[in-house]
């Protein structure tokens, strides 16, 4: 009977224990719901526009009927920018895949490592929709974006902090301003639209986030600011839209909105992305993180003095062999760092700007170098340049007793290739004031922009797509809002301005042997570009004229060249007179405010 009873008793204990450890757990799972809650929610209404996109996918792989098959890709493409800032934030690779261009992607990892890969995603569908395509290679694609759908559905698992949710909502603007107003990733110029459904999905986010507001106003002006943009948007037309006045009035309203709400939610960040969390103007020396740009972390610290150290080895001779030729040799401040000339004596390519180079992910026009501090190496080795090597060069640094004091404030006294480079590189990426008369009227620190630089401007960002490859702000080729990538293109350069047979030199081919990349080459940036004539790798075009003219006739091909794999449309592109001079007239605004005088002095030569 007493073990019965002791039975019984050890039961009951038994039961309490269990039940203060279930009511522990069940307490605890209240806690992690309750501060899961928005990002649950928000994790919801991702799956379910997944979900909305798989079901069209279906659709439209089953259909046969080509109207019915483009409203059906309208409707997958909604659905698929309506949730593009999270897509890309949570799952990048997947979504450049869905979105990139119909182009073969070729990944140069190494001489034996070449993959090549046949694009697929919604810009192939499309092409293939307006070309009338067979129905079975419609279908064909659009299976494998529904796989790709799928995999990404099967993975979703959203743990996010607050702060992750403002780089989602601020990349996303950017992306925005950046890509979504140039058509950068839609072949049918339908990109506003389809800006729009983005902006959608950042007011669901803030009405998801809208208790983390300690002030109600700011929640309020978002909201009205991304409303606002939305309902512009869906209203334009591409090609007469001002994108000058969304950037000026809508872009950095939001991102000066973004900044408090960043205070107001007192988020700390683990590190800065490439933007700045702070930054207010896409176009100001202090939106960008410098140290995103560099490949040395452990020197990538920018400072005035490192900078200052920089700019005297940039213009040393005693760097070269035999101490004649210094960076400044080819890299003349007074032409706007360039040195005036086709090709320098004993290279084959046009030298290229500095000012802003340190905003690129790649050097020299075949990309062979992934820094600035890589490019110099190439410089101090190529016999027609210094003609020497990084051990001799240093040698004469540590001989050089003028040095001594300036490594050891700046360097700790270490004297060797590795802080010579990093000082040039850094006093190159110093080289970007952003005080442009473009520059200062966007950031609205003077109206002195005419109404034909800012259509100018405009017609550059839409209708001539030179705002494709050449992103702003920077207006080079390395893709916002990651600036992790700088693009080359295959545009079909003659070899002479009065010829329309292809320039012999083969790019980017001559790294690696790769066919498909043969005549391809970086996209450089325009800043500065009314002083740095002449133009192409090759220097053959002496004005923008003829610059905007090769353009204007969809390159190479639009010139009569066979290039299968040329990336610039080939299509005239159908610029008016007026057009032409306005972009011209646009660019020229793109001139530093150190170097406006010598633009005056090269217009009236």
């Amino acid at each position: 009977m007493n073990y019965i009873v002791n039975l019984f008793k050890g039961a009951c204990l038994l039961a309490c224990l269990f039940s203060v450890f279930y009511a522990c757990r069940s307490l605890e799972a209240n806690e992690l719901s309750e501060e899961l809650s928005n990002i649950e929610t928000l994790e919801a209404e991702y799956l379910n526009s997944l979900n909305e996109l798989h079901g069209v996918l279906i659709k439209l792989r089953r259909s046969h009927d080509r109207d019915s098959i483009m409203q059906l890709y309208r409707s997958a493409r909604k659905e698929f920018k309506y949730v593009e800032s999270l897509l890309s934030f949570n799952d990048k690779n997947n979504y450049l895949s869905l979105n990139q261009p119909n182009f073969m992607k070729v990944d140069e990892d190494a001489f034996t490592d070449i993959k090549r890969k046949k694009a697929f995603g919604f810009q192939t569908i499309e092409e293939e929709i307006v070309d009338e395509a067979p129905l079975e290679e419609i279908h064909h694609e659009a299976t494998f974006v529904l796989n790709r759908i799928n995999l990404i559905k099967e993975n979703v698992e959203l743990r996010y902090k607050n702060y992750h949710i403002f780089w989602i909502i601020r990349d996303q603007v950017v992306r925005v301003a950046t890509l979504g107003l140039s058509g950068y990733d839609s072949p049918s110029a339908n990109s506003l639209i389809e800006s729009a459904y983005s902006y959608d999905f950042l007011l669901k986010i803030l009405e998801i986030y809208k208790d983390e507001f300690s002030d109600n106003a700011i929640y309020t002006n978002l909201k009205d600011a991304f409303t606002s943009s939305a309902t512009l948007l869906r209203e334009s037309y591409f090609d007469s839209f001002d994108r000058y006045d969304f950037i000026k009035k809508h872009t950095h309203t939001q991102l000066e909105l973004l900044k408090l709400m960043k205070e107001d939610w007192k988020l700390e960040f683990p590190f800065e992305l490439a933007i700045y969390s702070n930054a207010t103007s896409l176009f100001s020396d202090t939106t960008f993180n410098m140290d995103h740009f560099s490949s040395q972390k452990e020197m990538s610290r920018f400072s005035p003095d490192r900078a200052a150290l920089g700019k005297r080895l940039f213009n040393d001779p005693q760097l070269s062999l035999d101490g004649q030729m210094s960076c400044a040799t080819c890299h003349q401040k007074n032409k706007a760092f360039t040195d005036g000339l086709s090709v320098f004596e004993g290279q084959k390519r046009n030298t290229p700007a500095l000012a802003y180079a340190g905003f690129q992910k790649a050097f020299f026009y075949d990309n062979r170098a992934g820094s600035l501090e890589g490019q110099i190496v190439g410089v101090v080795e190529n016999e027609h340049e210094f003609h020497t090597d990084l051990e001799a060069m240093t040698k004469k640094i540590l001989a050089d007793s003028a040095y001594a004091d300036v490594f050891d404030s700046t360097y700790d006294g270490i004297v060797d290739d590795h802080t010579i480079r990093n000082a040039i590189a850094t006093y190159i990426r110093s080289l970007q004031p952003y005080d442009s008369k473009f520059d200062r009227n966007i950031n609205s620190h003077e109206n002195t922009l005419t109404a034909q630089e800012k259509l100018g401007f405009n017609v550059f960002m839409g209708k001539a797509q030179c705002a494709t490859c050449h992103f702003p702000p920077n207006f080079n080729g390395t893709i916002p809002p990651y600036f992790t990538d700088s693009e080359m293109e295959l545009i079909g350069v003659p070899e002479s301005a009065d010829s329309d047979k292809i320039d012999d030199d083969l790019g980017r081919y001559e790294v690696f042997g790769t066919e498909e990349r043969k005549f391809f080459f970086k996209t450089p940036g325009i800043r500065n570009i009314a002083l740095t004539a002449p133009y192409m790798h090759n220097g053959i075009y002496s004005t923008l004229d003829e610059v905007v003219e090769f353009y204007n006739h969809g390159g190479g091909v639009g010139m009569g060249m066979d290039l299968p794999f040329q990336t610039l449309p080939t299509d005239s592109l159908h610029l008016t007179e007026e057009e032409q001079e306005a972009i011209i007239a646009f660019m020229k605004t793109l001139t530093d405010k150190e170097f406006e005088k010598l633009e005056t002095q090269t217009a009236i030569k």
